[in-house]
């Protein structure tokens, strides 16, 4: 007897040039991934190619719009992701799934709010940021605004911080020459990060605009992240540094982020496309 092999439908966004796919849930597919086909899909050569997969669920927690499963490339599972909760509300929106333009999404690191824009852009309560090291996770016995770790002999200093999932952010003088790939494996993979850690590099060009690269755990380097800008904007404004309305450059494209410090939340706001909707056979 030959196997049945059902078709897996989707739909593939991107927010800025880091790219989603989308699985719908709710109207009919009842289907259980495993890490390996995650990371079928994920291939850009032989699957669909993206930075992280994004379940649309029902929500678990009543007044709540959505549930948002989120997973790396690697079959990972994540615990928040800004640009990808833009393309999840513009998604759901447009595929009929609600029809109001303020959205509640639920994650397995809390509820975002994202607010779909007349000009098609999309803001994204991220909360507050947390610096607490027991918060992020990080093995630190005080809390401080800068760390070091040593690597390859050289001592690398970084401010971690939570939006919703972990960031180590470090200070640049030209994201350009930044050692992206070693010091964002090094990082991701430290122990000192026991759920690993994104890894932003930050050059400040002046107190409203920043540069910014980001490696992502279970991702390496993308075109652009909203937790990473959300925490290097979070961390200049702590260090003094930065004005609390920032535009952030990443390779992708331009974030804006807002966060008036203290007791506020940050308030990311950008794009979000539909790229094709399509099937795969796993």
């Amino acid at each position: 007897m030959v196997a049945t092999i059902m078709p897996i439908y989707f739909s593939k966004m991107h927010g800025l040039g880091n790219d989603f796919v989308l699985i719908d849930k709710i109207s009919d597919q009842n289907i259980r991934l495993k890490p390996e086909h995650i990371k079928q899909m994920a291939d850009r050569r032989r699957g669909i190619g993206f930075d992280q997969l994004l379940i649309v669920e029902p929500p678990v927690t009543p007044q709540i719009d959505f549930f948002c499963h989120i997973f790396n490339a690697d079959g990972t599972e994540a615990s928040q992701c800004g640009n990808g909760v833009r393309c999840f509300a513009k998604y759901v929106v447009e595929a009929g799934l609600i029809f109001k333009k303020n959205i509640t999404i639920e994650t397995i690191s809390g509820v975002v709010e994202a607010i779909l824009k007349e000009e098609g852009s999309v803001a994204v309560n991220m909360g507050k940021p947390k610096f607490h090291p027991a918060k992020i996770p990080f093995l630190a016995e005080t809390q401080k605004e800068r760390y070091a770790l040593v690597v390859l002999g050289e001592e690398v200093e970084f401010t971690p911080v939570s939006i919703g999932n972990p960031h180590a952010v470090i200070e640049v003088e030209d994201v350009e020459k930044a050692p992206v790939e070693k010091l964002g494996k090094f990082f991701a993979q430290h122990k000192k990060f026991p759920k690993g850690v994104n890894v932003e590099f930050m050059q400040i060009l002046d107190r409203q605009h920043i540069r910014l690269r980001v490696y992502e755990r279970g991702t390496g380097e993308t075109l652009a992240c909203g937790t990473g800008a959300s925490a290097a904007v979070a961390t200049g404004r702590i260090h003094k540094r930065l004005d609390p309305a920032v535009q952030v450059e990443l390779r992708g494209g331009t974030l804006d982020i807002v966060w008036e410090g203290e007791d506020s939340v940050i308030w990311m706001t950008g794009p979000a496309s539909m790229v094709y909707q399509g099937h795969i056979q796993l």
